[in-house]
């Protein structure tokens, strides 16, 4: 990270297509290729990618953003490419969210100063460990 940057806990939430309830679906080949499309995205914003967890039903991030980039910018981008490519290469994908969100609405950001790095990084570590359980 440099001096420049800020650190920022990034988490999206996929969707059912219904709303109200929460889909673990982000395994196997899924998982790694919505794992890929954020790496990707991510370095093509010159963004760092500290730590990531993706669970069954949401991606937590902690990235270092550098000041030129709304994390706004960033969300969109990953959440709008990875819907996109997915309902293109995962026919069952496509057919289950055509006309719905593949990522629910919104999402969540802080920027380390309310809690400290090494609290996230430990989190993540530990999520890292279980990384199909629920959301807590």
């Amino acid at each position: 990270m440099t001096p420049a940057n800020t650190a920022f806990s990034i988490i999206a939430t996929t969707s059912s297509g219904r709303p109200s309830i929460v889909t673990r679906f982000l395994t196997g080949n899924l998982r790694l290729r919505v794992r890929d499309i954020c790496r990707q995205v991510c370095a093509e914003n010159e963004v760092d990618i500290l730590r990531g967890v993706l669970s069954s039903d949401h991606v937590h991030m902690f990235v270092s953003v550098p000041p030129k980039l709304a994390i706004s910018d960033l969300v969109r981008k990953m959440k709008g490419r990875s819907s996109y490519k997915v309902q293109r290469e995962f026919p069952a994908i496509r057919r289950r969210y055509w006309g719905c969100r593949f990522w629910g609405r919104g999402y969540f950001s802080t920027t380390n100063g309310a809690i400290t790095e090494d609290i996230v990084l430990r989190y993540l570590e530990k999520h890292i460990a279980d990384p199909t359980g629920a959301s807590r």
